[in-house]
């Protein structure tokens, strides 16, 4: 396991959410902060899976007579850099039952987990990799249970309780009534861009369905089904793809869809490759990249840095979707019946809140500079037949000037 080492006073930024400086020993000594890649990586998917508007790191690494002086033995995982102790924050900055946290932090696999506080709200995660604690140490300092759910009365169905709801359709579904789709729970949709390496090969119901689902105020995302044997095809495809979105918003990622067996004969490296290379040429061009794949070729065909590098969303039908890792979305069957829609349609779990990651980084063709009451001829502003002033609002700064018409 890697464990980094940085100065006392580094302001490293390690993750999206976290930085060197939170994990820095509260002793007054001015020593080394020992921080584990591990640890980081899971604190990142802990964010994610509860949603938290942001987490406290109330204790990270500390040095053994620290350790000692605030009741520990001084050679347990907060010395080492692998624990941390913190305080996980919903989106209305109330404070996230610890209950949860240890059952969430059971599912991603931390190797030491505990409740550390009467009022249930600091948990104790850590990055062991042999003797698993579940602990509460409200009770005792050892392993009390071998599962959280159990422990706390907390049901499986409770905790799905944050899951959102979504289909994905394309040409084969036909046609959509999207009014009845959302009267009928369903959340977001994910929408066939469409295939292959030619622009004719767009989805002959694409924009159809875009139009009418964001008519009634619908979540979209987008995919795009690879027949790519290799990284120069698979960027063909992502720039065909590329054309066929522009000018559109998605509030859900823009995904690469890999299934071919052709493909998945050309191996691992070459695969995971691919994947690299169309998601690569989404993000150069502002896109918020995704990958889908069933769950048994992924962990086959897919690399490491895969499972944390871009949106993953795993297919595999049935009651339970058998990966130990974090997914932002599951394909959980392709029988679903939807009102508003005829025959069988594929049914999507979502864990993430994508619209708000994506339009708050300006993302997938939002912008993070939004213009408001924006009137197209100021009237009181002279004008000429071939000139216009204009006056437009951003973001409460007004601003004015000429365009010439072409």
């Amino acid at each position: 396991m890697a464990v980094g080492s940085y100065n006392f006073d580094d302001n490293t930024q390690l993750s999206a959410h976290f930085n060197v400086q939170e994990f820095r020993c509260k002793c007054s000594q001015h020593h080394d902060i020992l921080i584990a890649e591990e640890l980081v990586d899971k604190l990142e998917k802990l964010y994610t899976k509860l949603n938290c508007s942001k987490i406290i790191v109330t204790s990270g690494m500390r040095c053994p007579s620290y350790d000692i002086s605030i009741g520990g033995n001084g050679g347990g995982q907060h010395p080492l850099g692998k624990a941390a102790d913190v305080v996980c924050y919903n989106q209305n900055g109330e404070r996230i039952s610890s209950k949860l946290v240890c059952c969430t932090a059971q599912d991603l696999g931390f190797g030491g987990i505990a409740n550390i506080d009467t009022s249930y709200t600091a948990t104790h995660l850590d990055v062991r990799t042999s003797n698993i604690w579940y602990g509460n140490e409200v009770i005792n300092y050892h392993t009390v249970t071998d599962d959280f759910y159990k422990y706390y009365g907390i049901s499986r169905e409770e905790e799905k309780s944050m899951i959102l709801k979504g289909i994905d359709v394309s040409v084969h579904n036909g046609s959509i009534n999207w009014n009845q789709v959302k009267n009928d729970g369903v959340q977001f949709a994910i929408l066939r861009a469409g295939y292959g390496r030619e622009t004719s090969q767009k989805d002959q119901r694409f924009e159809e369905y875009y139009a009418n689902a964001k008519a009634v105020g619908m979540p979209v995302g987008c995919y795009w089904y690879s027949y790519a044997t290799g990284v120069e095809e698979a960027k063909i495809e992502a720039q065909v793809c590329i054309s066929i979105i522009k000018g559109k918003q998605f509030e859900y990622p823009v995904y690469f869809d890999l299934e071919e067996q052709k493909a998945f004969a050309t191996g691992k490296a070459n695969c995971s490759a691919m994947v690299r290379a169309f998601c690569g040429e989404l993000e150069k061009a502002g896109y918020f990249a995704g990958l889908y794949m069933s769950r048994s070729p992924f962990n086959s065909y897919m690399e490491d840095d895969i499972r944390t590098k871009y949106a993953l969303w795993l297919a595999e039908y049935g009651s339970q979707l058998n990966y130990n890792g974090s997914v932002g979305m599951w394909q959980k069957s392709s029988t679903g019946k939807v009102s508003g829609i005829s025959g069988n349609v594929d049914m999507n779990e979502c864990y993430i809140n994508y619209p708000e990651r994506i339009q708050s980084a300006g993302l997938n063709g939002f912008s993070n500079c939004q213009i408001i009451d924006a009137p197209a001829i100021a009237p009181e502003i002279p004008k000429t037949e071939n000139q216009a002033t204009v006056e437009v609002s951003i973001n409460g700064e007004t601003y004015s000037g000429k365009l010439n018409k072409k």
